[in-house]
């Protein structure tokens, strides 16, 4: 087996060997009982070499008898290794100038279940889990076609994993894949636990506090993005997949926009929209407003708000940033403590000390609406990284509102515009189709609608294949006796 093989060996606990005809025989198996099916060992493959006559046995009989191919033939020492480290199983014979492997199930991974985080209310109700190749086989149930590309890749040097690039042959565009492939084969780490670690590797930009690929945990969305032309990512490990090139709207459809009614999908994609603006800019204009721009507001809120701000001691933009670091330390708190600890130190937490906190005169009744509604709002986005870039990006536009008013929100929303126009995705533009302007994409951004207008695909992703379908026959709807 060779010095290497017995050095990873001497410091591997759990690797097992199996004399098949006693001790210091010239037949050996090998295999990892943490990764291994230890059925399969002592019910299929070694039942099968005992009944052979192991003195003048040769591999290829051994090959015919447990039913492997040529294919799993072992010919390097860093190959066992790998096929072990994988849950495989290496059968060994002295003197012969290969091994072979046999397959195992290996050690069973969590059952496939319903989303947890984008849950549904329609649709298919599987998601995606921590084995590859139960990923795989979810999405091929969907997509049982030959123009299905799989390319199997690793990334990491010290801990190698398995990364599965997809893509539709003749609909992908190939810039997209070879683009997703070269910045996965280029990667310089040790290596990868997560979908979620890869994509902030392989973004177009790192310092972007924007998702720039799209991560999901939903077999039926992944598929979605294949067929309209995107490139997808799984890692083994990871319950993610991950989809590129995206765009800025996408962030705002969720995977049941496709199952509603186009008039139903519209308007909630249009308050998803508007929910961002208001989780962003709401808590930034009341602290202008207060400011700078008290001769705005309305007589009668005028004495509201002056009367509920009569005992607050701090200005509007302390009592802003004091309310909203509260209500991030109460969301953070909840997600860390277990599942229904964390829901009531949320529940009550938020009542107790925002009525602790009024009472003691440290802020405003309105400013707690203010900020409950904006926290509500930041948590409508379908995408969980879109929302909490906002709740980041919300502190330093209070400040600019602080310091300048409605003229400092300006020159927060500039900046804020001038990067999300500047940002691309896999070299494609972030903001299509708003900049540049592209109305064949408008059909599916802000608003869905109805399907028999997708006969064209995004051209966002520039695929080779144009049409899902033919737009004349897609729109006749004739009846039975015509």
């Amino acid at each position: 087996m060779g010095q290497t093989f017995q050095q990873w060996a001497s410091r591997t606990g759990d690797l097992e060997v199996a004399h098949v005809d006693g001790e210091g025989g010239r037949l050996r198996v090998y295999y990892l009982s943490s990764m291994a099916d230890q059925k399969t060992v002592f019910h299929h493959v070694l039942p099968r070499l005992q009944e052979m006559d192991l003195s003048t046995v040769t591999l290829p009989q051994i090959e015919r008898k447990i039913g492997v191919t040529v294919d799993q033939r072992l010919y390097r020492k860093n190959q066992v290794i790998e096929r072990l480290m994988e849950g495989d199983i290496y059968i060994h014979l002295d003197q012969a100038e290969y091994g072979i492997y046999f397959p195992s199930d290996g050690i069973q991974s969590r059952q496939i279940s319903s989303p947890e985080n984008e849950t549904n209310i329609l649709g298919p109700k599987n998601a995606f889990v921590e084995s590859l190749e139960v990923n795989l086989s979810l999405i091929r149930r969907y997509i049982q076609s030959p123009q299905l590309s799989y390319e199997r890749l690793k990334a990491g040097k010290t801990a190698p994993v398995d990364i599965a690039l997809l893509y539709m042959e003749g609909i992908t565009n190939q810039a997209n894949v070879q683009t997703m492939r070269q910045r996965i084969e280029d990667l310089e780490v040790a290596g990868i636990i997560d979908a979620s670690t890869l994509v902030q590797l392989i973004k177009d930009n790192e310092f972007s506090m924007f998702p720039q690929l799209i991560t999901s945990e939903r077999p039926d969305r992944t598929v979605a993005g294949l067929m309209q032309g995107q490139v997808v990512v799984l890692v083994q490990g990871s319950p993610s997949a991950i989809m590129g090139p995206t765009t800025f709207t996408q962030l705002f459809h969720a995977t049941e926009d496709s199952y509603f009614r186009w008039l139903i999908s519209s308007f909630l994609r249009i308050l998803r929209s508007t929910a961002i603006f208001v989780a962003l800019l709401l808590t930034p204009a009341y602290v202008a407003v207060l400011t700078f721009h008290y001769e705005m507001i309305p007589a009668d809120l005028l004495i509201s708000l002056a009367q509920s701000r009569s005992r607050v001691p701090f200005p509007p933009l302390m009592e802003a940033i004091l309310l909203e670091g509260v209500i991030e330390l109460l969301r953070e708190a909840g997600a860390r403590l277990p599942t229904k600890i964390g829901q009531t130190i949320g529940i009550v937490g938020g009542i107790v000390i925002g009525q602790a906190i009024v009472q003691a005169g440290f802020t405003s009744n309105i400013l707690i609406i203010i900020v409950a509604l904006g926290a509500l709002s930041s948590f409508s986005s379908p995408n969980y990284s879109l929302g909490a870039a906002v709740r980041v990006l919300r502190f330093p536009i209070i400040l600019l509102a602080g310091i300048w008013g409605g003229f400092g929100i300006v020159v927060g929303m500039s900046f804020l515009l001038t990067h999300l126009l500047r940002l691309t995705s896999l070299g494609s533009p972030y903001m299509e189709p708003l900049y540049p302007l592209r109305f064949s994409d408008m059909k599916d951004s802000i608003v869905r609608f109805p399907i028999s207008f997708f006969a064209l695909r995004p051209q966002i992703f520039r695929p080779q294949d144009n049409y899902r379908f033919d737009p004349e026959k897609g729109s006749q709807k004739e009846d039975i006796d015509e």
